[in-house]
């Protein structure tokens, strides 16, 4: 498979709400509303995310963001009203996370501080 872009989609129960809690997130509106039921944000050159109140789109899930500087965003979403839970020391980078208003899983991370190993083949 040779891939283009990647964009996973959360389900949300209330688009509207959905939009006004992910625009505070990505410190942006969306990018495109290509339907009704349907918004769109171009988060990086490989792909994005999108949202959907239709289950023929989207279902619940989680999305996992590397950012520049964890401390940075923390700082600018708790500015915006949205707590991110404590940080997490993982193997590669820190984490923090925070469930949207539907229950989606969304995991903050610092950008690696090694190479992650390659599998053997």
């Amino acid at each position: 498979m040779k891939l283009e872009k990647m964009y996973p989609s959360l389900l949300t129960a209330d688009l509207a709400a959905a939009e006004h809690w992910y625009s505070k997130l990505f410190g942006r509106g969306p990018d495109y509303r290509p339907m009704a039921t349907l918004l769109h944000w171009e988060l990086s050159g490989q792909g994005g995310l999108m949202l959907a109140s239709s289950e023929e789109i989207a279902s619940r899930g989680s999305i996992f963001l590397y950012v520049a500087d964890l401390g940075v965003e923390r700082t600018r979403l708790e500015k915006g009203g949205i707590l991110i839970g404590s940080d997490i020391s993982g193997d590669y980078s820190t984490l923090a996370q925070v469930r949207d208003p539907d229950g989606n899983l969304i995991t903050l991370a610092s950008p690696p501080s090694a190479p992650f190993p390659r599998p053997k083949v």
